[in-house]
C-alpha cells in the first residue's frame, strides 16, 4: 500500500484488511466501481457514497472480459496515478487496483449470467457485455460487502442489471443510481468522450437534445415505435453515421406505458466512437 495521494490496495486480501478495520471502528463503507480514465462524473458518484457511507473505497480496473475482440480493451485509457489524485480530492478513502490475474487466476471458470433486464439494447450489439460485467460487480460486491455502492444512470441498462444480481444472489449491498453527469452542452460525460475530435464533440451534443425532445413525445402518448424511428432518423441527420438502437422503455427496461415512469436509451456511433445516453419520460 501507499499513501500518496490515498491508500492503494492491489489485492483482495489488502482490501479486506482494511474495511476491516474500518468495520471494527463502526464506519459504514460505500463502494464505486470504475475503470479509470475518471472524470466528474466519476467524482460525482465518489461524493453521493460519502454522503451514504463514512468510508468510501473505489475500484479502478478495466475489466477484460466484458470486452468483445474487436474493442478498445487495449486502447482504453489507464492513468491511476491521476485517477488517485481525484479520488482523493473527491474524499475517497482507499483505491483499489487489482490486476487482471489478482481478479482472474489461473484456472478461474466461473461466470454470472444475468437474463431480464439484460435482454436487448446493449445485448443486440455487444451480447458479450453483460456477462462480464455481472461476473466482475458480483466479485467486488462479495469482495468487501460494502454497505452500498453507486453506480451511474449514463449506464442505465448496467444499473438495472447490477440490481437484479443482487437481488438475485442475496447480496446485501444496496445498490444506488446516481444521475447522469454532463458538460454544459448536455453531452453525458464518458472517458470515452476523449476520443472525440472537436467536429464530434459538436455533433455529439446533440444526442441529449434528440433524446429530451423524443422523451417528450413519448411522454405525449405518440407511438413508441414512431418516436424511435423520428429519433434514429435525428440523430443520423445530427451526423451521427450509425444508430444502434433507440428504445422507448419502461423505467424498469419492460414496454413502455404511456403515465408510468419510462426511460428513452440510444445508441451511436461517431467514427470508432460509440457513444449511449438515456432520458427519463
Amino acid at each position: 500500500m501507499t499513501d500518496v495521494p490515498l491508500p492503494v490496495a492491489r489485492t483482495v486480501a489488502e482490501l479486506r484488511t482494511t474495511v476491516g478495520e474500518w468495520r471494527r471502528q463502526g464506519f459504514t463503507v460505500g463502494l464505486v466501481p470504475t475503470m479509470g480514465a475518471l472524470h466528474e462524473g466519476h467524482l460525482t458518484l465518489v461524493r453521493e457514497a460519502k454522503r451514504r457511507a463514512d468510508k468510501v473505497f473505489a475500484s479502478v480496473f478495466v475489466n477484460p472480459t466484458q470486452f468483445a475482440a474487436h474493442e478498445d480493451l487495449g486502447t482504453y485509457p489507464r492513468r491511476e496515478a491521476e485517477d488517485a489524485a481525484l479520488l482523493a480530492q473527491a474524499g475517497c478513502d482507499l483505491l483499489f487496483a487489482p490486476s487482471v490475474e489478482q481478479m482472474y487466476p489461473e484456472g478461474f471458470a466461473a461466470r454470472v449470467e444475468i437474463g431480464g433486464p439484460s435482454a436487448g439494447l446493449e445485448t443486440d450489439f455487444r451480447p458479450h457485455f453483460f456477462g462480464g460485467v455481472a461476473t466482475v460487480v458480483t466479485k467486488l460486491l462479495n469482495q468487501a460487502r460494502a454497505d452500498v455502492a453507486v453506480f451511474g444512470e449514463k449506464d442505465y441498462q448496467q444499473l438495472m442489471v447490477v440490481r437484479r444480481l443482487a437481488r438475485d444472489l442475496d447480496i446485501p449491498t444496496e445498490i444506488v443510481g446516481a444521475p447522469t453527469e454532463r458538460d454544459g452542452w448536455g453531452l453525458a460525460l464518458s472517458s470515452r468522450n476523449a476520443y472525440l475530435s472537436d467536429d464530434d464533440l459538436q455533433i455529439a451534443r446533440r444526442l441529449n437534445g434528440v433524446l429530451a425532445e423524443a422523451a417528450l413525445k413519448a411522454a405525449a402518448n405518440e407511438p413508441p415505435a414512431d418516436v424511435e424511428a423520428e429519433a434514429s432518423s435525428a440523430l443520423l441527420a445530427a451526423g451521427f453515421e450509425r444508430v444502434d438502437y433507440v428504445a422507448v422503455r419502461s423505467a424498469d427496461l419492460g414496454p413502455y406505458e404511456v403515465g408510468a415512469p419510462g426511460r428513452i436509451l440510444a445508441a451511436a456511433w461517431l467514427g470508432q466512437t460509440r457513444l449511449i445516453d438515456n432520458m427519463a419520460v
